[in-house]
């Protein structure tokens, strides 16, 4: 329990805080509604049209690939760091992974979701 003593008085401060901010905004904040505050702001200019609009299935498929990706790098520093501890075993683990990451690229581009139209 000793351990945990400080961290259970840095949760019990946030708690208490976090609840003093919410309860004293309900209470100071002014409240004068108005129709004009719930339109969307779009830089100063009245906004036209609808304010949903559909985007087309390739800029999804192109920012996951992007996150696929990203996330290869993330995976691929630390080893990079450590290589000589991992000798071979390392090596190949990490050519696995590439490989299956390449293979799934190669997937993508065949299936064109990397063509813009």
């Amino acid at each position: 329990m000793g351990a945990m003593l400080p961290f259970l008085i840095t949760a019990l401060i946030l708690l208490i805080l976090g609840s003093v901010m919410l309860i004293a905004n309900r209470v100071l904040a002014p409240r004068r509604p108005d129709p004009r505050k719930y339109i969307p702001y779009e830089c100063g200019v009245d906004p036209s049209g609808p304010g949903w609009v559909p985007f087309h299935v390739r800029f999804y498929l192109i920012a996951l690939i992007f996150l696929v990706f990203d996330v290869e790098v993330v995976f691929l520093y630390p080893w990079a760091v450590i290589f000589e501890e991992l000798s071979w075993f390392g090596f190949v683990e990490i050519t696995i992974f590439v490989v299956m990451l390449l293979l799934a690229y190669v997937y993508a581009w065949s299936e064109g979701a990397l063509q813009w139209e």
